[in-house]
């Protein structure tokens, strides 16, 4: 089997590009102390990156607002958020937001 350089340089550079952004940040946070209203700001960035990821789903369609009245994503989010709440199962929340949509897409 042959290893063409310029096929070796692609992968050495994903490598590059995948481990920088993750290692960096990692070995320079390890070496100072983050206030406290600092740890408390980033305990918030995970809700904050999957709420803008879930909103841009359940509201956007073809680079569009979607219309409410229509959109069965968001009908059907409204009984998983519910049951995300109210259980913090994760199991419970996928299954519930499957078969929202499951029975919504058939009626509509």
């Amino acid at each position: 089997m042959e290893v063409r350089l310029d096929i070796f340089l692609i992968i050495l550079g994903a490598a590059l590009v995948t481990f920088i952004p993750r290692v960096l940040p990692l070995m320079l946070l390890s070496r100072i102390t983050i206030p406290g209203w600092g740890m408390r700001w980033l305990n918030y960035m995970p809700i904050a990156v999957m709420s803008a990821l879930i909103a841009q789903e359940l509201f956007i369609d073809g680079g569009r607002f979607s219309a409410l009245s229509t959109n069965v994503e968001l009908i059907a989010a409204l009984p998983t958020f519910w049951v995300a709440v109210k259980t913090r199962s994760l199991l419970g929340t996928v299954i519930t937001g499957v078969i929202s949509l499951l029975l919504l897409r058939l009626v509509f």
